[in-house]
């Protein structure tokens, strides 16, 4: 753009205008207060979650405020309010915002980390890997446990990885044999497509000799995973719901759960404070070597196309798992 920054005072934003129906308006730039940065974004992450509002239930209100929906967002301090310390203009940083679908988003401090130089260059849609470090931490899952991982999209590679590298044996189950092929490089164990319930449960069970899994990560958000999730966990032993169940109410078998004695953790954060340790976490383990998530990102949009990676987050086109958008 031929305008500097100072005197820049619109930005390019998406908006939800009708159910599937994105358009890019000019909108004001938004300015920091008290205890805010404002971020230059470079790319934002699209979450499955902004499926249901963009198929247009009947709650949602269009058009939707410009950026909205994009909360995966990673860029440069641009501008800081009031009160702000510890951050610098010029600071790459990830955050979590919740406008990030434009060139610019706002930021509460406390919920921006920064990226060292040794990540330079690379994306960091930093709510997703910190939701993964978190999810890992609440699962408790040890060396020599078995664990099953109940859908391989971005989130359950990343649990895939996690819980390899702690000493855990990783069954992956997944309906794609390009999530299985992402899931053995990930170091799965086992894998098996998910297609026949009982089937499945079989497998699992001559896998463990009848005991079945210490842990169970249902990382999909719909009922019949989270129904097979429940059967493969062992007596005392921990299911851990990571899918978004966003789509309406669940059935769950009381009974089964009753009889094993096991423990449901619902690992979904909702204090910012501790969404931004889990990105502290992902900083340090992609910026060491532990972590490479760099083959999760398989598409890349502008962010005149959001559309299209919404369409494809919701499609999961053979080797789709996660798409990037770039203002």
């Amino acid at each position: 753009m031929s305008e500097t920054l100072a005197a820049k005072t619109t930005m390019r934003a998406a908006v939800l205008a009708g159910p599937g129906t994105i358009r890019v308006e000019e909108a004001s730039l938004p300015e920091p207060g008290k205890g805010q940065v404002r971020l230059r974004l470079e790319g934002c992450g699209v979450c499955a979650s902004n499926l249901t509002p963009w198929e247009g239930p009947d709650w949602m209100q269009f058009p939707t405020e410009p950026g909205s929906l994009g909360h995966e967002g990673w860029g440069v301090i641009d501008a800081i309010g009031e009160g702000v310390e510890g951050l610098c203009v010029g600071d790459r940083v990830a955050a979590l915002s919740y406008k990030s679908y434009a060139e610019f988003d706002l930021a509460e401090a406390e919920a921006v980390v920064r990226l060292p130089d040794r990540l330079s260059g690379q994306p960091f849609p930093g709510e997703p890997l910190g939701c993964a470090m978190n999810i890992f931490r609440r699962s408790d899952i040890q060396a020599g446990q078995t664990v099953a991982i109940v859908g391989i999209g971005f989130l359950g590679a990343i649990l895939t990885r996690l819980a390899t590298d702690a000493g855990a044996r990783v069954i992956a189950i997944s309906r794609r044999s390009f999530s299985l092929d992402v899931a053995r490089r990930f170091g799965a164990a086992e894998t098996i497509p998910m297609d026949d319930h009982h089937g499945i449960i079989e497998r699992v069970k001559a896998l463990t000799e009848g005991r079945f899994c210490d842990r169970v990560i249902e990382a999909v958000g719909k009922q019949w995973p989270l129904d097979l999730s429940s059967e493969l966990v062992r007596e005392r032993g921990k299911l851990i719901v990571a899918g978004y169940h966003q789509d309406g109410p669940r059935q769950v078998n009381m009974w089964l759960w009753n009889w094993r004695g096991i423990d449901v953790i619902n690992a979904h954060e909702r204090d910012p404070k501790v969404y931004a340790d889990g990105i502290r976490e992902a900083v340090e383990a992609i910026a060491s070597g532990r972590l490479d998530p760099s083959p999760l990102y398989t598409h890349s949009y502008r962010l005149d196309q959001l559309d299209q990676a919404l369409n494809a987050t919701r499609d999961r086109p053979d080797g789709f798992l996660k798409a990037l958008v770039t203002p």
